[in-house]
């Protein structure tokens, strides 16, 4: 019998007890902060490149509304956004009984999405944790009627399916916190906090026993996705690493924690316009909202969703998408929809995908403008969207986005073409015909209906060698 040494550690991490992790998913423990100890944490990150990320909490409620006027801007910042007293938002768990929610529902949508693992928000900034929790009672089990330990149901559902689970945790802002950040209305006194001591009463009181709840409590994790790191200074982003490293040393740290963490985390939906070999993601929604907004139905399309998909991982990052559930606990539907469509491309043409590395050209990417600027002042980069490459040793990929009557150029290299194949409607790889020009370019004769789709054709080019030589 085959055990599942994964889904054998969330069990036994939920029932209190513990199991040694195999080699391959401990990091080394001499030097966690090594190089080596760092790239094999990132080992199935580089691979996995696809994320579903989940914003959810009492903000659902007011869903960009508080009493009948407007909140602007994002849903989960409707308490900051409308300068709402903490003790009247903390009601809000009163009305929190999101009687729909299902745990497996959600992890199945994740695995339907061709996605690889899960980060949910245990507390967002105002404080509301969806997890059972001894550092404080605002908790979706003890402040609720619906009394449910979500980040727990989600975990084992999560396991259930392969899907790997983390958790984003606030550590700096926290509305519901004297001595958490941001919020100024109900605490004035949070602009000396760092000098009266009550920010660290905070991290030592609740932040940092939270974390250790979440690394006992709910099997390995992932990751842990820290946000926006004010006053993280000093010895503070150390006390946060040490624990992760100690408790679950496995366990990756994006990169907004105040320190270096395994991994880079762009700015929210900025995909850089260049590749890098760095490990970096791109946190992203699906429409213009984080949390949940009832006014907010501004869905990228299927299409929009696997260009910045392959956009992403061409450039060496991975693509963390968010979804919003409602306060009743269903994932709206567009999200769903949309989602579903991005995981039967990748039922087909995962293998330019997961497991790629970086394209070796770049000039598909665009170029800055000469001339114009952007709000900034600096040169505006002008995107190309035609094509994009990910590639395996002796192999690229070209997913193609829009092409020529006269098919797909491709770009400038050395290697000879031992094959060119498509992959067609059905998953089958079709041969494909190279023409060379007298100019030595290599002309490849793509159907033009393949790309009509706008999802975009994949081509896979067999080349002598493992990489390219330019």
């Amino acid at each position: 019998m085959k055990i599942d040494a994964r889904r054998l550690c969330a069990a036994c991490l939920l029932l209190g007890t513990s199991l040694t992790m195999p080699a391959a998913e401990t990091a080394p423990m001499n030097d966690p902060e090594s190089p080596a100890a760092k790239e094999q944490r990132l080992e199935w990150f580089r691979h996995d490149k696809f994320g579903l990320f989940i914003h959810w909490g009492l903000y659902a409620i007011p869903a960009g509304t508080w009493k009948g006027e407007r909140s602007p801007g994002i849903g989960e910042w409707v308490m900051h956004r409308m300068k709402i007293p903490a003790a009247e938002y903390a009601q809000l768990a009163q009305q929190f009984n999101p009687v729909k929610f299902d745990a497996d529902a959600w992890a199945q949508l994740a695995l339907d999405a061709g996605m690889k693992y899960v980060v949910i928000t245990s507390k967002h900034h105002d404080g509301f944790a969806l997890f059972k929790s001894a550092a404080s009672p605002f908790n979706v089990v003890d402040a609720t009627p619906f009394g449910r330990d979500v980040i727990q149901e989600l975990s084992a559902a999560c396991a259930r399916r392969g899907l790997r689970f983390g958790v984003y945790y606030s550590q700096s802002q926290d509305w519901h916190e004297r001595g958490g950040t941001g919020n100024n209305w109900d605490f004035p006194e949070n602009a000396v906090k760092d000098k009266d001591g009550s920010y660290d009463a905070y991290l030592q009181g609740k932040v940092e026993p939270q974390l250790r709840e979440l690394l006992t409590h709910y099997g390995p994790l992932c990751l842990v996705w820290f946000d926006t790191p004010q006053l993280m200074t000093g010895d503070r982003p150390k006390r946060l690493t040490d624990l992760v490293r100690t408790l679950q040393p496995a366990t990756l740290i994006d990169g907004r924690l105040g320190a270096v963490g395994d991994y880079r985390s762009t700015g929210d939906n900025a995909i850089p316009p260049t590749a890098s070999d760095d490990a970096w993601e791109v946190p992203a929604t699906l429409n213009r909202t984080w949390g949940y907004r009832t006014d907010d139905h501004d869905w990228k399309s299927p299409g929009e969703l696997v260009f910045k998909l392959v956009d992403v991982v061409s450039k060496g990052g991975n693509y963390l998408l968010n979804v919003g559930p409602t306060a009743e606990g269903v994932i709206p539907q567009p999200s769903q929809d949309n989602l579903r469509a991005v995981g039967a491309w990748l039922k087909m043409n995962g293998e330019a995908v997961y497991g790629t590395g970086r394209s070796p050209f770049g000039e598909e990417f665009g170029d800055y403008a000469a001339t114009q600027t952007g709000e900034d002042g600096k040169p505006l980069f002008l995107a190309r969207t035609d094509w994009r490459c990910t590639t395996q040793p002796g192999r690229l990929y070209f997913t193609l986005f829009r092409i020529g009557r006269d098919g797909f150029r491709l770009p400038a290299f050395k290697n000879a073409i031992k094959s060119v194949t498509q992959i067609d409607e059905t998953g089958r790889r079709v041969p494909l015909k190279v023409e060379t020009g007298k100019d030595g370019s290599r002309r490849v004769n793509v159907p033009r209906m393949a790309v009509l789709d706008t999802m975009g054709a994949v081509i896979i080019v067999e080349i002598e060698g493992d990489r390219v030589e330019r």
